[in-house]
């Protein structure tokens, strides 16, 4: 009985250190994974426009090689910039007073052997994809509120992020893109206060 129990003390113990180097292992992966990329929002702004409140925003985005590799072979990418304005309230949740997003799509045409950006309903070609990202990186005069949505003399908090919207990806491409950091790119949450009738940036 006693040799028995040795035996299996020592199973245990094997088990269990192999079982700590699977762990740490699978951990390791998860971190190489879904590890944040070097994408920020380098300045964000809403200002009085015509009619409202509209955003300027300027971004850095970590385009790696797989992604530009994908637009070139033909596969269309999608991005999407993503603005929630809520009104704090001390007696409940916050207010979501506005929520809004912009669709990009970046799309290589072999035949004329450009890169044409859409923006919503605006289209532009491109002789080079570098162009194209650049000018997709450079949020202007986006139309976020109408002067009645935010109330004046309010503090508002903003959220902005940045994103390589994967669910629009071909499905052979979505089972690929699921745990790949070089799919998922995009920035963190940028949250700011804004005051209506002023001015403010970050």
């Amino acid at each position: 009985m006693p040799t028995m129990t040795a035996s299996t003390m020592r199973a245990c113990a094997s088990f269990a250190s192999h079982f700590r180097q699977l762990f740490l292992t699978l951990a390791l992966l998860s971190l190489s994974a879904f590890g944040a990329d070097d994408s920020q929002i380098t300045f964000a702004e809403i200002v009085p426009g015509e009619g409202g409140y509209v955003l300027n925003a300027d971004i850095e985005l970590d385009i790696n090689p797989r992604l530009t590799d994908a637009i070139t072979r033909g596969v269309a990418l999608h991005f999407v910039a993503e603005l929630l304005v809520e009104r704090p309230r001390w007696y409940w949740l916050n207010e979501v007073v506005v929520e809004r997003e912009l669709n990009y799509r970046i799309s290589y045409h072999a035949i004329t052997r450009s890169y044409r950006l859409s923006i919503g309903a605006f289209h532009q070609s491109f002789d080079n994809l570098d162009s194209a990202l650049l000018t997709m990186q450079r949020i202007r005069n986006w139309q976020i509120a109408s002067a009645d949505e935010l109330a004046p003399g309010v503090s508002h908090e903003v959220s902005l992020r940045f994103r390589h919207d994967t669910a629009q990806l071909p499905k052979p491409f979505q089972v690929t893109a699921i745990g790949s950091r070089d799919w998922n790119v995009g920035t963190e949450w940028l949250r700011w206060t804004f005051l209506p009738g002023a001015a403010t940036s970050r």
